[in-house]
């Protein structure tokens, strides 16, 4: 848990839940924060035991511990845009969240809707710019239209994102973003319903959680919404349930083409009917206020029983 990215907080958070919930008659769990200033297995009285990078061996206190498995709950770098994941498939321990290039490709939200719009997948209109470069905002306006999201390109959790209305807000909202990424992406504001979703593999099975309608009491769904309760998260959606196999029956398709493993969240918004992709995380946020958990438990599972379905993928 953890991470070098605006989202560490929210990451010990999700961390904090798994060692929570985990069974504790059939798991050892050590916490481990990976952080700018330090890897550390970090115990409940506060101690702190250096991680070794060489194969992630760690002491608790009496002995050394080299793990069977990582629940990887980071989200944001390193643990979500494939650099703990390439490094652990090196040193051969597995982890419960995608491998290492689609974990990459789907956090740089340029290349994931690149890959998906020529299999067909409906997603907005896009523009992008890089830091530094010109950028003329009458060719933004003309190929985006207004409303229009201006969102950092490898960043989550709503972090630097800005709706915006007039051509005079468009330098800050992209100022805004460049100060999470050197890479934005520029879309048309699809106006709908938004709904979340989640999907995870049990074995070769894909399962498809109950999908949740997001109602933000912001214009919306940003970090407040997200995080500070100001939003209504609705599970199961109320949409038709024409609309809601579409949304299964496209986000299987998505899970299948990124050849995904672990659990993932995806976003859509339902104009006229039709489901628009807007991204995919490849490790959603797992703490109390998460939507995955609530997910979770309106599928019948309890978190315990979803978590250790988790482990077990990779350990078989």
């Amino acid at each position: 848990m953890g991470g070098y990215s605006s989202e560490f907080e929210i990451s010990i958070q999700s961390g904090s839940v798994v060692c929570e919930l985990l069974d504790p008659q059939k798991y050892f769990i050590y916490p481990i924060h990976l952080l700018k200033d330090g890897w550390n297995h970090v115990t409940n009285d506060g101690g702190k035991f250096p991680v070794n990078k060489a194969d992630f061996s760690f002491s608790n206190g009496n002995e050394t511990i080299k793990p069977d498995v990582i629940f990887n709950t980071i989200h944001g770098t390193p643990g979500e845009d494939g650099y703990l994941q390439a490094y652990l498939s090196l040193i051969e321990i597995p982890q419960t969240s995608a491998d290492f290039y689609q974990a990459a490709l789907s956090f740089n939200k340029r290349d994931c809707l690149s890959v998906l719009k020529g299999f067909g997948v409906k997603c907005a209109t896009s523009f992008y710019i890089n830091q530094g470069e010109n950028y003329s905002k009458e060719e933004i306006i003309n190929t985006v239209g207004m409303p229009c999201f201006v969102k950092p390109n490898r960043a989550g959790s709503s972090f630097g994102i800005s709706k915006v209305y007039k051509k005079e807000e468009l330098d800050k909202a992209i100022h805004k973003a460049f100060e999470e990424d050197a890479e934005i992406i520029i879309e048309t504001a699809i106006e709908g319903v938004e709904v979340s979703v989640g999907v995870f593999n049990k074995n070769d099975e894909i399962v498809v959680l109950p999908i949740t309608e997001i109602v933000s009491e912001n214009d919306y769904f940003d970090y407040e919404a997200k995080y500070l309760g100001k939003s209504d998260e609705i599970t199961p959606a109320r949409i038709p349930e024409s609309e809601a196999e579409m949304v299964r029956k496209e986000i299987k398709r998505i899970y299948q083409l990124l050849n995904m493993t672990g659990v993932t969240r995806s976003e859509f918004i339902i104009q006229d009917g039709i489901p628009y992709f807007l991204e995919i995380n490849t490790n959603p946020g797992i703490s109390k206020e998460s939507i995955i958990p609530k997910q979770v438990r309106a599928s019948g599972l309890t978190l315990t029983e979803f978590f250790d379905i988790l482990i077990q993928n990779v350990l078989k």
